[in-house]
């Protein structure tokens, strides 16, 4: 059997796994075997909105939306972009609380989520990230900025969740392209 190309777009993936997980709670007290391969695409063209996986099939491709502009960066966003160079690292300690502070942000990307750090793998990762050589000041500032925390005996550091705001998703957007432009 050939292998095809189906496009499925699906608008509201919470909505998605909500109809797939009542089709497939649905059929849990008829079978106790999981569902067969045809079975499964049938759910999930269900779950999508559309009869069967022959009619998914049938239906017209669906135009994936435009990537939306990135946001227009705002001039503490700029002045912190310059602050790093083309691959990425901090070149100096900025002097504006408010550059400082999108600069923490830049640098928290570079650790994994819900992995602990020892001091040392932290301050690798910091000295890989700057090129001043001051990856003490870079630590501090990420726990004063509450990005990453660790144990009292600094024997442990982890990545904080934190969400950023507009204006440093807008920085990290154009950080990540500009990274993305130098590598290619």
């Amino acid at each position: 059997m050939a292998r095809e190309a189906t496009t499925l777009v699906i608008e509201d993936l919470s909505a998605f796994a909500r109809s797939l997980g009542r089709a497939l709670k649905a059929r849990a007290p008829a079978s106790t075997e999981a569902p067969g391969h045809v079975e499964l695409l049938n759910l999930i063209a269900a779950a999508a909105g559309y009869r069967n996986v022959q009619a998914l099939k049938a239906a017209p491709p669906v135009a994936r939306p435009a990537q939306a502009a990135p946001p227009p960066l705002s001039d503490n966003a700029r002045r912190t972009l310059m602050q790093f160079d083309a691959e990425g690292r901090l070149l100096r300690w900025p002097t504006k609380f408010t550059v400082q502070r999108m600069a923490m942000w830049v640098l928290w990307t570079r650790f994994e989520a819900k992995r602990p750090y020892t001091e040392r793998e932290v301050n690798a990762v910091l000295r890989a990230a700057n090129a001043f050589g001051d990856h003490v000041t870079l630590r501090r500032e990420l726990v004063n900025h509450r990005l990453l925390t660790r144990k009292s005996d600094c024997s442990e550091y982890c990545k904080l969740a934190a969400r950023p705001d507009e204006e440093v998703r807008a920085l990290l957007t154009a950080w990540r392209a500009r990274q993305a432009a130098g590598a290619a």
